[in-house]
């Protein structure tokens, strides 16, 4: 037991991981930044301090896309159509991170305000800023798990 520990704890073992699997950096960085968004909500003292929750800070799924688009760019290059397809991809989910999901936010709190009967979730949507902190984080995080592989 204490031998695969020890395996894993091993930067070879880890960079080897990593140039195999480039992939394995944006699911740790969507896991990453779900574990930051839980330590905020914790200190802010919000009642719910559940993994995979909308709306928080950072937004994980703009660091997901973030890192997904640097890992795509970094292993197809950046004139390659698998990058055009990540960057498009990206800008779709960061677009709806702020318009369209904050607007159903809005629309959530309004109805909640209108009745007492169901209550909508309002933390469905980001903000500009909740974007921009969660394309930050992905994108160091990355380079971070790139520097490492």
């Amino acid at each position: 037991m204490w031998r695969l520990f020890d395996t894993m704890l091993n930067m070879q073992y880890i960079q080897n991981l990593l140039s195999t699997y480039p992939f394995l950096i944006p699911i740790a960085v969507l896991l990453l930044s779900e574990i930051v968004k839980v330590i905020n909500r914790i200190r802010e003292g919000s009642g719910e301090r559940l993994l995979f929750r909308q709306g928080g800070m950072p937004s994980s799924h703009s660091a997901f896309v973030t890192s997904l688009l640097i890992v795509v760019g970094r292993e197809s290059g950046l004139e390659s159509v698998d990058f055009a397809l990540a960057a498009v991809f990206s800008g779709i989910v960061w677009y709806d991170a702020i318009a369209v999901r904050g607007t159903v936010s809005k629309h959530a709190k309004a109805l909640n305000l209108m009745q007492q009967i169901h209550k909508f979730s309002d933390e469905v949507g980001h903000t500009l800023r909740e974007v921009a902190v969660g394309i930050a984080f992905g994108g160091t995080v990355t380079l971070v798990g790139i520097a490492l592989s």
